[in-house]
């Protein structure tokens, strides 16, 4: 599949090429599937009928009737009381006819533009993208265990995610840089990602100030003016429901300055049965549907048209402990119907590849494996922490995320229409080896023999005869040393003098300014 962008409105990214140095997509390094674009070809998986799927579109509507949720920001509720919802304090009641009619404008499908219009991304229809990890505040890896995120680590990781093709975009800062002061952070931290690396851009929001800098950061490097950015997806950003039914400051504040500016929201309630929503994986999606139509609503509200994703992210609660469970029968259910409910409603889908695993063992490979499929099979158009996620988000490790590329990578593979015709069929190969032989060398094998499987990055297929005692490598093994030559082989993007100064720039002006307030 080419890399070459296909959005005939991307004339502008194509008119300032010349003030980005083009190179391959590929790097040197592990062998690795191409960097492409990846589609669903079969129908995701219903786990309701259509009566039960209404069943819950209509409940969810019923909260928002009556029981309504907290906005927690004064333009949000004056909009809101424009609109002729009924407002009570920060409480907001909505007549079911307003969701429905708001949520009607949301497109379903837009090109994310990456800094390299190479790396551009369709979200929505049957397109699947794959993030990184994202917000972890801890890093760990095999050599110095687990620590408090820095620089050097969060840097480690995007390079990481800019060698590793099957990853896309990013999904926010790999692991949090917290020596960082927190004033100055987002501009020092998304230099590194438009200087390190050239794929799809995830911002915070984390205050007014803090997204007009974001965006202007991605304006810069990818060569749009300022009218441009409203007809340019240039950043995405997550919105988090403080669940149950409230939406904050900050967050609100991101849909006011994002969705304005034609820029993707991804609302993603944070419901755990149990804990932050009803216990039963019906009630908690409920839940989740009412915090999301209400969100995105907003968002429609803000700017008709404006992009935005239903974000799935319910699971369960271990209810010893309260600790978040991930990978689990509970959450693999929600993410499916997330993705259902999505469809019905013909907004793009975003799900997550998690896991509640302390260390890249057995547990983290099979919980990222459930999570994984309930994404897939439930119609995810854009899977959050596909790479690197541990330990409920609370550690982000370069070992597992590329034990995670290579599972995506399976994905990746696994997505790829079959073909059924004549050649494929091999009823000639089949009589020209006959009964009791083999196809090793027949012309039919030989000709797809560097194409004919997926070939796994870190897997030791080496027969277990052929072991020798003094070492016999696990996947662990492999992963650390798959980190290393990866590192070993990284090379930044190029960015055009004139570019990557304006940048720095900007960002240096900024910082000599003094950031943003720490307190929103």
């Amino acid at each position: 599949m080419s890399d070459t962008p296909t959005d005939a409105s991307d004339t502008s990214a194509r008119r300032r090429r010349g003030r980005r140095r083009e190179r391959p997509g590929t790097p040197t390094g592990p062998v690795q599937v191409p960097w492409q674009r990846y589609r669903r070809p079969f129908e995701p998986t219903r786990v309701v009928s259509d009566d039960q799927l209404e069943s819950i579109h209509l409940a969810s509507l019923q909260v928002l009737r009556d029981t309504g949720m907290d906005f927690l920001h004064p333009t949000a509720l004056q909009l809101w009381r424009e609109a002729g919802a009924s407002v009570d304090g920060e409480r907001v009641r909505f007549d079911p006819d307003l969701i429905v009619d708001l949520i009607s404008s949301v497109p379903s499908e837009f090109t994310m533009h990456a800094p390299d219009p190479r790396h551009d991304v369709r979200i929505g229809g049957d397109n699947v993208v794959f993030t990184a990890v994202a917000s972890a505040p801890n890093y760990a890896d095999r050599a110095g265990g687990r620590r408090s995120g820095s620089r050097d680590d969060f840097r480690t990781l995007l390079k990481l995610s800019q060698s590793l093709n099957i990853i896309q975009s990013h999904g926010g800062y790999p692991v949090e840089p917290v020596d960082l002061h927190a004033s100055i952070r987002h501009l020092e931290a998304t230099r590194d990602i438009l200087t390190l690396t050239n794929k799809a851009v995830n911002v915070y929001s984390l205050g007014a100030q803090r997204n007009l800098d974001c965006l202007e950061m991605v304006r810069i490097v990818r060569g749009l003016t300022e009218e441009e950015i409203d007809t340019h997806p240039i950043v995405h950003s997550v919105i988090n429901v403080s669940s149950p039914l409230r939406l904050d400051i900050p967050m609100l504040e991101g849909i006011l300055q994002y969705s304005a500016r034609n820029q993707p929201i991804i609302l993603t309630p944070f419901t755990l049965a149990g804990a932050m929503a009803p216990v039963t994986v019906a009630g908690a999606v409920v839940q989740q549907n009412a915090e999301a139509l209400a969100g995105i609503a907003f968002t429609q509200l803000v700017r008709r048209g404006a992009p935005v994703l239903y974000g799935g992210f319910t699971s369960n609660v271990d209810m010893q402990s309260g600790s978040p469970a991930f990978g689990t029968p509970e959450f693999m259910q929600s993410a499916m119907l997330g993705g259902q409910l999505a469809r019905r409603y013909g907004i793009p889908y975003r799900s997550s590849n998690v896991c509640a695993a302390n260390a890249v063992d057995i547990q983290a490979g099979y919980e990222s494996v459930f999570s994984l499929w309930g994404a897939i099979m439930g119609g995810a158009n854009l899977v959050f922490h596909g790479a690197g996620w541990m330990e409920g988000g609370l550690h982000a490790s370069p070992e597992k995320m590329v034990i995670d590329a290579d599972l995506l990578s399976m994905v990746g593979t696994f997505l790829q229409p079959l073909v059924v015709d004549d050649a494929t069929l091999a009823v000639d190969a089949i009589a020209e080896v006959g009964p009791g032989g083999h196809h090793f060398g027949t012309q039919h094998t030989q000709d797809r023999f560097r194409d004919a499987f997926y070939k796994p990055m870190i897997s030791d297929w080496r027969n277990y005869e052929s072991w020798d005692e003094a070492g016999r490598p696990t996947g662990y093994d492999h992963a650390e040393r798959r980190v290393k030559e990866l590192l070993a082989t990284y090379e930044a993007p190029a960015l055009d003098e004139a570019v990557r100064a304006e940048l720095d720039d900007f960002v240096d002006r900024r910082i000599a300014e003094g950031g943003v307030a720490t307190d929103f």
